[in-house]
């Protein structure tokens, strides 16, 4: 007779992770609670998957680490390893298995942390000195449950050859999914602009990229045809007043992730997008439509800019 497996507990705190979760939940057919911290969307997101079926158990918004759920779980299904507070949490309550879900392209980031090709930080971000104290007792940490055969990443990203290599010589596996759940589970949509889409981004509040050159590609795209803008959930209300006003948008909240939107397409889809975690994962939602990605890198918006 199999072994009981061990108590499960998903401490997320976006949107994506959420369905990562409920793709985890459907693979392994598990229910799992969720401790899910109070981020924009989370709640609409976590409703909408349980009305489509996820296997969720019962469900405790949070801020903070979920001290007391944590230790009654061994197994924690984790969507952002960089974090400050799961590195504490690790440290201290040392479950015995860990699965990591995606976190947008930070999935390969702490996949390359974990194996030390980069430093066990953030991409991009100045942290704290009392974030980078617990470090060392946080990957220590891991790599004693990774050398037990506990950690495990749960990905939509490809990693290669190399890097798989490199996790499975220190014990980590890697399992990937298409978003299988999400397809199989999905809803109809279809936009008003006749399959026009462009996906906001949050680039010009996080400082990496000029608000003007944004503006200006997205007025660009309207001009030659309508199309429906779907915000990034971190844009701020200043940024989509400014969207709204440009002729040709017609600005959408669905305050769903893009994933469970446009895995339910029922025309064909033109979507415009700069670099982002969805030029990974929408093709997988989309696979087997005739809808069509165009990425514009930041640097081709500023030179089309520029020369506008």
């Amino acid at each position: 007779m199999d072994p009981e497996p061990m108590p499960v507990i998903a401490w997320v705190e976006s949107p994506l992770q959420l369905v990562g979760v409920a793709e985890w939940a459907a693979a392994h057919r598990r229910r799992v609670p969720i401790a899910g911290r109070l981020t924009p969307h989370m709640a609409e997101t976590s409703d909408e998957l349980v009305a489509r079926g996820a296997l969720f158990g019962r469900r405790e918004p949070y801020w903070g680490i979920p001290w007391n759920l944590l230790a009654r779980h061994g197994h924690w299904l984790i969507g952002d390893g960089f974090s400050g507070q799961f590195r504490l949490a690790v440290a201290v309550l040392r479950p015995r298995r860990i699965t990591f879900l995606d976190d947008g392209a930070n999935a390969l980031a702490f996949a390359d942390a974990v194996t030390d090709a980069r430093p066990f930080a953030r991409p991009g971000v100045d942290e704290r000195a009392r974030s980078r104290v617990v470090v060392p007792f946080a990957r220590e940490r891991l790599l004693r449950c990774a050398r037990a055969g506990g950690i495990d990443f749960f990905t939509a990203f490809e990693f290669g050859a190399s890097r798989v290599g490199e996790l499975a010589d220190r014990g980590i596996a890697v399992r990937r999914h298409a978003f299988e759940w999400t397809r199989r589970t999905a809803r109809a949509f279809i936009t008003t602009t006749h399959g026009r889409i462009l996906l906001g981004s949050a680039r010009p509040g996080d400082g990496l990229m000029p608000l003007a050159e944004y503006l200006d590609w997205v007025r660009r795209e309207a001009a030659d045809a309508p199309l429906t803008y779907l915000p990034h959930r971190r844009e701020t209300d200043e940024q989509l007043r400014m969207v709204a006003a440009i002729p040709g948008v017609v600005l959408s909240r669905p305050a769903l992730p893009v994933e469970m939107l446009l895995a339910g397409a029922i025309e064909r889809l033109e979507i415009l997008t700069l670099p982002s975690s969805t030029t990974t994962t929408l093709p997988l939602v989309l696979r087997g439509s005739r809808s069509a990605i165009r990425t514009e890198t930041a640097a081709r918006v500023a030179v089309d800019g520029g020369a506008a």
